[in-house]
């Protein structure tokens, strides 16, 4: 009997909708896929926190590798010891009025950064974390996600998430996963990010 060691078929999934839970997905899926020995890549897009829990234990494991692409949060280090709380200020993620170029930059990196793992095609399974947030700024076109599709190898699994993943996408995805928010402790009670759980 042979041992299997790398996927039989890779697919496309995408996770999308407006709920919670999308990049617990992904990193649940990532920890399956390691647990039986693949290769796990793992990229942030606009996302440079640096004090998130999945930094933390993907550095434990040896075929998980997570790279952010965002810009940094200015509180990190304090969070990241337990002194201070994420307050959700929006510093280490794109929103409006900011600076564009600055995260075109990080958008580019990580773009060119996933061009390289999927031409490789030595992962066997490739999470683009949240590579809508550069969509939906115009920092990334749909047809650019397109092609990097179209560079997934054959016995890669390649997974998307982010809100509004554009339909072109969606159709070319061979599982698609949309979490609905029905009900969320912060609508509901004002009860912010917390530590351990939502980072």
């Amino acid at each position: 009997m042979e041992i299997q060691s790398e996927l039989k078929q890779g697919l496309v999934q995408v996770y999308t909708g407006t709920g919670k839970g999308k990049t617990t997905a992904a990193l649940g899926l990532g920890l399956r896929a390691v647990g039986h020995g693949l290769i796990v890549e793992m990229i942030q897009y606009l996302k440079g926190s640096s004090y998130t829990g999945e930094l933390f234990s993907t550095e434990r494991l040896l075929n998980f590798n997570l790279r952010q692409f965002g810009k940094g949060c200015s509180f990190s280090s304090q969070i990241r010891q337990g002194i201070m709380e994420c307050t959700g200020c929006g510093e280490c993620f794109v929103g409006k009025g900011d600076e564009l170029e600055v995260h075109r930059k990080f958008a580019l990196w990580a773009y060119q950064y996933t061009e390289t793992v999927l031409n490789k095609g030595e992962a066997d399974l490739v999470i683009l974390d949240e590579i809508n947030n550069a969509l939906r700024y115009d920092l990334l076109t749909t047809e650019e996600v397109l092609a990097l599709i179209d560079l997934k190898q054959e016995r890669t699994e390649l997974v998307l998430t982010g809100r509004g993943i554009p339909e072109e996408i969606v159709k070319r995805a061979d599982l698609v996963t949309e979490m609905n928010a029905v009900k969320h402790p912060y609508q509901e009670q004002g009860i912010k990010s917390r530590w351990g759980i939502e980072y």
